[in-house]
């Protein structure tokens, strides 16, 4: 009995500090500016990345070589975002107030996608001009 209650402490502990890390992750991307370039890729027209955005951005993300670091950032989000959309669902009838919230989230998420996507592209671009100048 005590070694469950250990166990579950201890899952809740390790919630507590993955849903912190992934919000300071989502915090300072917010502070990047996305290029005119990744938002073209991205088809992104406006300020705001909504959350819905997230998957294609992810799909995207695969397609662009890895300057290394960021995959277990992106990887981190994406078990994030699923976990919002499980909560979304089981609170949307129960506390509607936190599904706003929820979608700000989702769509931070969706922002440190396109962050990534915008750095792996500048990464593909110099890869390119490498290639062009040998």
């Amino acid at each position: 009995m005590i070694a469950a209650l250990i166990l579950a402490i201890s899952l809740l502990t390790l919630l507590q500090f993955f849903v912190s890390y992934c919000h300071s992750v989502i915090a300072a991307s917010r502070r990047l500016e996305l290029s005119e370039q990744a938002r073209e890729i991205s088809g992104i027209t406006s300020r705001t990345v909504r959350g819905d955005q997230f998957k294609r951005l992810v799909q995207l993300l695969a397609l662009c070589p890895e300057p290394g670091g960021d995959s277990t950032q992106v990887r981190a989000l994406s078990a994030y975002f699923n976990m919002l959309g499980l909560v979304r669902m089981a609170l949307s009838w129960a506390a509607p107030s936190a599904l706003q919230w929820i979608e700000t989230e989702r769509g931070g998420c969706a922002y440190v996608a396109a962050v990534a996507l915008d750095r792996r592209i500048k990464y593909s671009r110099m890869l390119m001009a490498q290639q062009a100048g040998h």
